[in-house]
């Protein structure tokens, strides 16, 4: 398996304004690939196109469930003691049922890559086309 130092160059990143709690911060810290605080959707793919290959640990192009059992323990260890605000779609997002379309009980690079489009339907609940912080926390 890569190692756990890979994973956390890809994942774990971490800003001083995600350490202050704003909600969202930590992940458009980790998704803006630019830094200009609106992840977008050529962004979301290029990113989920890295963590894949980062779970991928055979390199055989498909996340397997235990590949996958592995992410999702990733994922769980960078939320620890992060704000949980508008976090919930995020981690929807990234669930093997999410990315998994066709239903065979693991997800290829393509399946997983695609998933961006819907992913970023489901976080943007302003409906701007792109993810900022507006993006997270309460309602206004």
């Amino acid at each position: 398996m890569k190692s756990f130092t890979l994973a956390a160059a890809l994942l774990l990143p971490v800003a001083a304004f995600a350490q202050q709690g704003e909600p969202g911060a930590h992940f458009i810290e980790n998704w803006d690939l630019d830094a200009d605080g609106h992840v977008t959707l050529e962004e979301l793919t290029v990113k989920r196109g890295d963590v894949f290959y980062t779970f991928d640990s055979d390199g055989d192009g498909v996340l397997t469930a235990e590949e996958y059992s592995s992410f999702d323990d990733a994922r769980a260890a960078d939320m620890e003691g992060r704000p949980a605000a508008g976090m919930r779609r995020v981690q929807e997002g990234m669930q093997l049922s999410f990315n998994d379309t066709d239903g065979d009980g693991q997800v290829s690079r393509d399946e997983f890559r695609s998933g961006a489009t819907d992913w970023l339907a489901l976080i943007d609940r302003d409906g701007s086309g792109d993810v900022t912080s507006a993006d997270f926390g309460p309602r206004r």
